[in-house]
């Protein structure tokens, strides 16, 4: 079993590296004014929301490298320039993809110690909290999808089995 969820994990890996670049590139349609726009959005817009994903991946991509660090500051703005902030996106996808091509069944049998934004400790296995991992990408890239179609931009065909195919639909 570990060996599928292995694959399946790395497969979640190459697709979230090329649903980020679909994204990504209908976000630059957008004027940098209407991506920082304020919005009815829990990171209060497109750029807020993708500074988010950042900042979740970094928080468990260094919990899965065995680094404690705390889940604060989920708002925060890493990068104000859109520009910088995509470079760092694919810098990050590209080490996701990395920490997917070394996973091992025993790092899969493993747990991780970490504490919430709450401050609660949590001591859960690496398999669930990677699922978490990507279906939190998922979710917010999703936010960002219907923000997206408020402002007016075509919006990306995202579907994991059409994003994954050689020539995938991009909307």
């Amino acid at each position: 079993m570990s060996d599928a969820l292995i694959a399946h994990f790395r497969r979640m890996a190459q697709y979230s590296t090329r649903a980020n670049a679909i994204l990504y590139a209908a976000c630059a349609r957008l004027p940098d004014a209407e991506r920082k726009r304020e919005r009815p959005a829990f990171f209060r817009s497109i750029h807020g929301t993708l500074n988010h994903i950042l900042v979740g991946d970094r928080i468990w991509l260094a919990r899965f490298a065995g680094r404690e660090v705390p889940s604060t500051g989920l708002d925060a703005i890493l990068y104000e320039d859109f520009d910088a902030l995509h470079a760092a996106r694919t810098a990050e996808d590209a080490r996701i993809e990395a920490l997917a091509a070394g996973l091992t069944p025993d790092f899969l049998a493993g747990s991780i110690r970490y504490v919430n934004n709450e401050g609660k400790p949590y001591d859960d296995p690496v398999a669930v909290l990677l699922a978490h991992f990507f279906n939190h990408q998922t979710h917010h890239r999703g936010q960002v999808h219907g923000l997206l179609s408020h402002a007016g931009v075509p919006t990306p065909v995202l579907d994991l089995h059409r994003v994954l195919r050689p020539d995938p639909v991009r909307a």
